[in-house]
C-alpha cells in the first residue's frame, strides 16, 4: 500500500482573505491499481490518517512520503517512510495526478472549487468506484490481450 496527501482549497473568496484548507490523502495498492481508502478532510493529523487506515484492508507494506504525520500511525505491516525519494509512493502520486486530471474541481482554481467539504467527499466517492471498476477490468484485459492498448477509459466506468 502507499500513502499519500494532496492540498486544495474549499470555497472562493477574495484575494485579502484566506480559503480553507482541504486535504485529500488515498491510500493505494500497486497491484491492481486500486484506491483502497480515501479521505477528504480539513487537517491531515495522524488521527485522521489512522481512522483511514484502519477501516483499509491490511497489507504487509505502508510506503509513505516524508510527511511526520505518518510517524505517530500505527499500521498493520511494515511502514517505509521515505524522505528523499518518491521511488515507494509513485503508484499513489500517479493515482493523485489522475485526480487532478479528472475531478474539475481539483484541477483548475479559478473556475471549478467545491463549496462544501461534503460535496468533494461525494465526488471522490464516485470518482473512487469507477477509477477502482476501471482498474479491474483494465487488468483482465490485460491480462486477456497482453501488449495492447486498452479500447476503454475511467470515463466508461462513471
Amino acid at each position: 500500500m502507499e500513502l499519500d496527501e494532496l492540498y486544495w482549497y474549499l470555497e472562493r473568496r477574495p484575494r485579502t482573505e484566506t480559503r480553507e484548507n482541504v486535504y485529500i490523502i488515498t491510500m493505494v495498492s500497486r497491484k491492481p491499481r486500486q484506491i483502497v481508502g480515501h479521505v477528504a478532510s480539513r487537517d491531515k493529523t495522524s488521527k485522521t490518517i489512522q481512522r483511514m487506515v484502519d477501516a483499509a484492508p491490511e497489507a504487509e507494506r505502508y510506503c509513505t512520503d516524508g510527511y511526520y504525520g505518518y510517524m505517530d500511525v500505527v499500521f498493520p505491516g511494515k511502514h517505509i517512510f521515505n524522505t528523499h525519494s518518491k521511488s515507494d509512493t509513485f503508484t499513489v502520486e500517479g493515482v493523485n495526478a489522475d485526480l487532478r486530471h479528472y475531478i474539475p474541481t481539483l484541477a483548475r482554481r479559478s473556475r471549478c472549487f467545491p463549496r462544501k467539504l461534503e460535496n468533494l467527499q461525494a465526488v471522490l466517492d464516485v470518482f473512487v468506484q469507477a477509477y477502482n471498476r476501471f482498474g479491474i477490468q483494465k487488468d483482465r484485459y490485460r491480462s486477456i490481450h497482453p501488449g495492447t492498448t486498452v479500447p476503454f477509459s475511467v470515463f466508461d466506468f462513471l
